[in-house]
């Protein structure tokens, strides 16, 4: 069904088109448990280890019905507080179609979950990542205009044809960023706040890398999104990485296109 779905929809540019009705009903309890089960665990395992703003959002989450977030109900309680919305899409969408959703407040939701044999790590962004990881953050005023920033300039560097430079400083501040909060470094990423398994690995293992955030690093840097990051970046707090990336005009970005190193 989500292959014949982003078939459908790969030959168009308008992020409508890649919308889809999320029939919650359609979710069997087993969905329904795995995310009980991910959700649960994971407001256990990270106490005050992720950084304020998401702490504060994550009340979003607590809805009239148990397991995976309606996202009906879900709209009702983020769109007041920020102006951001979520829509269900079939799966990963391409980058233009990511970024134009971003630039109008609108988040894509992947409406599947993972398997319990999935639990501690996902390859690919499933509900529980896109709306436990993301959700609470959108609901921060100063992250919605992050996120809003990070729209509008991933449409304008794909126009010139760096768009690799914008999803980079995504991908090592939204997606897997740590930050500095009260003196400890602590989970900012939506993608490091979602996984179980990789939610400790980022802040106590000796093995990775983990350099200081700025915008010319993280833009100039590959990653691979197939398997646990070998390198983090860490900011200097959540207000601080928003100042930094909403701070990047249409001149900065053009300067930012440096080949990978």
């Amino acid at each position: 069904m989500i292959e014949q779905a982003l078939r459908k929809s790969s030959a168009s540019d308008r992020w409508q088109d890649y919308v889809i009705a999320q029939r919650w009903d359609a979710f069997s309890a087993e969905d329904h448990a795995v995310w009980d089960i991910l959700f649960e665990r994971q407001v256990d395992a990270r106490g005050t280890r992720i950084v304020a703003p998401f702490l504060d959002g994550l009340d979003l989450l607590h809805l009239s019905k148990p397991g995976i977030p309606d996202l009906a109900e879900l709209n009702t309680k983020l769109l007041p507080k920020t102006g951001w919305r979520t829509v269900a899409v079939p799966g990963l969408v391409p980058d233009h179609i990511f970024f134009a959703m971003l630039s109008e407040r609108v988040f894509p939701i992947g409406n599947f979950i993972r398997t319990r044999a999935q639990l501690d790590y996902l390859d690919e962004p499933d509900c529980f990542h896109d709306i436990f990881g993301h959700v609470p953050m959108l609901s921060d005023p100063e992250q919605a205009r992050l996120m809003e920033h990070v729209g509008k300039l991933g449409l304008a560097a794909i126009a010139r044809g760096h768009g690799e430079i914008v999803a980079r400083i995504y991908w090592y501040s939204v997606e897997f960023g740590l930050s500095r909060e009260d003196g400890q470094v602590k989970i900012y990423g939506a993608g490091l706040a979602s996984s179980f398994g990789e939610f400790g690995v980022s802040l106590d293992d000796e093995a990775v890398e983990r350099r200081r955030f700025s915008i010319a690093e993280a833009a100039s840097t590959p990653y691979e999104n197939d398997h646990m990051q070998p390198l983090y970046f860490i900011s200097d707090g959540a207000s601080e990485v928003a100042a930094q990336i909403c701070a990047i005009d249409a001149a900065a970005r053009d300067a930012l296109a440096a080949p990978p190193r």
